[in-house]
């Protein structure tokens, strides 16, 4: 598994060009549209919600791949970092509950409590906000300006293992970037992380 996990960060490391691919939601430079989508403590929330912020850190994540799990804790220290300096994350449980039975609203409640999440968990129950973005995998982060203009689509390190020893952090890095008012250096890198379960 960790020999898998590292080829496939090591062909992720450079930044990729559009034109290699075919993107299916967002690219980099795309205004994301507003959605509204219920928290885990019942409230529905939308972006215009957060009031005199620089931007998002918009992630797909869930309860039950290992690849969210690994990152986990650093999703969290994401919001404690930045969430004061105008860039709140914002975590959105794209699975559905029909495929995998741990990403249901009560286990994304449950898991929200255990781990003290201090940001909004919403769930895109049907299925509707994780397409637009084009989220493919969890954890897949698209970090977002005040107008909530794409600035980074991608991963959040290049180690899910090990935090301690990733060389690239893309997400602080684009962040960082945009709190200098400049854009980020890395505009794109390839999320890891396991599939996006869509409802029968």
């Amino acid at each position: 598994m960790k020999s898998l996990v590292i080829a496939a960060f090591a062909l992720a490391g450079a930044t990729l060009h559009y034109s290699a691919i075919a993107p299916t939601g967002y690219i980099v430079g795309d205004k994301a549209n507003d959605f509204s989508l219920k928290n885990v403590d019942g409230k529905m929330v939308s972006l215009s919600d957060y009031k005199d912020v620089k931007g998002y850190i918009v992630v797909f994540t869930c309860n039950h791949c290992p690849y969210a799990q690994l990152y986990e804790q650093r999703i969290i220290d994401l919001h404690n970092k930045y969430n004061s300096r105008g860039f709140p994350v914002i975590a959105i449980n794209p699975n559905s509950p029909a495929i995998v039975e741990e990403d249901s609203y009560e286990e994304m409640q449950k898991r929200a409590r255990q781990k003290h999440y201090p940001f909004a968990y919403l769930f895109d129950e049907d299925q509707t906000v994780y397409p637009q973005f084009g989220a493919t995998r969890t954890p897949h982060v698209f970090v977002l300006d005040s107008a909530r203009v794409v600035r980074y689509i991608g991963a959040i390190d290049d180690n899910p293992e090990l935090p301690s020893m990733a060389k690239n952090h893309w997400v602080e890095s684009a962040v960082d970037a945009m709190l200098r008012g400049e854009k980020p250096i890395n505009e794109f890198t390839r999320a890891i992380g396991c599939t996006i379960k869509k409802k029968p």
